[in-house]
């Protein structure tokens, strides 16, 4: 889910990715001669320890290292970091909204809210808090209140990260034109390389979802021409080659991916690719990236609810699904809730959940193949798309 995967990098795998993020500018992996910063931080933080906004910007980086690494150790860093940040100055903006990121990065969307709407009490003038306060309300299934919190962000800070929240906002509404517009804007405003290529892979994962591949294709490509280290634009390119059938060509790609950024989202999307190849899937990497997520206090039902639905049991699937909707009652959890009902034999009951996921107009293939396959299953009229392959399900979760 892109508005969250502004903040988040590496959790949100199915719609939410990824969850896990820098305040003010879009995603981008950072190349590691670049990294020493972090270590220039920290020295300057042994000269100067009471520096609340210094420990503050810290976090921020290990919160992005995360994103970046996959490694999700570094929460428990950041977490550190705020701890001291917080005693200096529990109530300064910077510290709030760094405290409100790292909830959202936990998936404790409840809380970032909580945090983002005290640090904008602070400081009605930081944009950071407005846009995490957007993120966590769109996983909270409040597109309204998302809506306003980018609204505000966009008049005081327009930018890569506004316009990208916007177009988000204006997918989720069925508007796949005004989507691209605001990417467009972010593309035109980009001024450095990362910004530029995280502006062309998302107008990539319109055309994408739209069932354009050779477009897709040709801005995952323009991506990686603007910055070349960015894996998502590299994991852009091996879905349209599976998805266009060249699936040897598909799987040397995601060999890559996976191998830079070991994300649950990459390495379901390549057991998927390789079942379709007749290869067998192995999902012991996958299950082992479960378990350092779970240990770093990410809470991630989403990804096990659909995972389980499709590749293990629809018993267990349901139960993740419950929860996470619980939490969560977005239209990516309402949608996961309606698969794992209907995959454990229940569709009398998926079609509610199935029909919240749409509600909005939100023209998202898997979602629409879920709801018409659960209505057909019902004995009703629905059109499942010709085009859309339920056997590479993963590659079209929205990242």
């Amino acid at each position: 889910m892109r508005a969250f995967a502004i903040f988040a990098g590496i959790a949100l795998t199915g719609a939410m990715l990824f969850t896990i993020f820098s305040f003010t500018a879009a995603p981008a992996p950072q190349p590691a001669a670049e990294r020493p910063a972090l270590e220039t931080l920290q020295e300057r933080l042994k000269r100067l320890p009471g520096d609340h906004r210094g420990w503050a910007e810290l976090a921020s980086q290990y919160v992005d290292q995360a994103r970046i690494t996959g490694d999700p150790s570094y929460y428990t860093k950041a977490e550190g970091a705020l701890a001291t940040a917080g005693r200096l100055n529990a109530d300064d903006d910077a510290v709030l909204t760094g405290q409100a990121a790292l909830a959202a990065g936990r998936h404790e969307f409840t809380e970032a809210v909580r945090l983002a709407e005290r640090a904008i009490d602070a400081n009605p003038y930081g944009a950071a808090a407005y846009g995490v306060l957007a993120d966590a309300k769109t996983q909270l299934g409040d597109l309204r209140g998302a809506r306003q919190a980018v609204d505000e962000m966009m008049d005081l800070h327009p930018g890569v990260a506004a316009f990208a929240r916007a177009s988000y906002a204006a997918e989720l509404r069925g508007d796949r034109d005004g989507a691209r517009k605001y990417l467009e804007y972010a593309h035109n405003d980009a001024f450095t390389p990362a910004d530029t290529a995280y502006a062309r892979y998302y107008l990539g994962e319109l055309a994408l979802h739209a069932g354009d591949l050779k477009t897709a294709a040709d801005w995952y490509g323009k991506a990686l021409r603007a910055y070349p280290v960015y894996t998502p634009a590299l994991a852009g390119q091996a879905r349209t080659a599976a998805l266009g059938g060249r699936l040897t060509e598909a799987l040397e790609l995601y060999d890559t991916v996976v191998k830079r950024l070991p994300l649950p989202q990459y390495l379901i999307e390549q057991g998927e690719t390789r079942i379709k190849a007749g290869q067998p899937a192995d999902w012991t990497l996958l299950r082992a990236q479960r378990k350092l997520f779970e240990a770093a206090g990410v809470r991630d039902d989403l990804t096990w609810a659909e995972f389980e639905a499709d590749h293990g049991d629809p018993k267990l699937a349901v139960r993740h699904a419950e929860a996470e909707y619980a939490r969560n009652p977005n239209l990516v959890a309402a949608d996961a809730l309606a698969w794992a009902l209907f995959k454990a034999g229940k569709p009398d009951k998926a079609l509610r959940y199935a029909k919240e996921a749409t509600a909005t107009g939100w023209q998202n293939p898997l979602l629409s193949y879920h709801r018409a396959t659960i209505e057909r299953a019902l004995g009703r009229s629905a059109r499942v798309d010709p085009g859309f392959d339920p056997t590479l399900s993963a590659l079209a979760r929205f990242s």
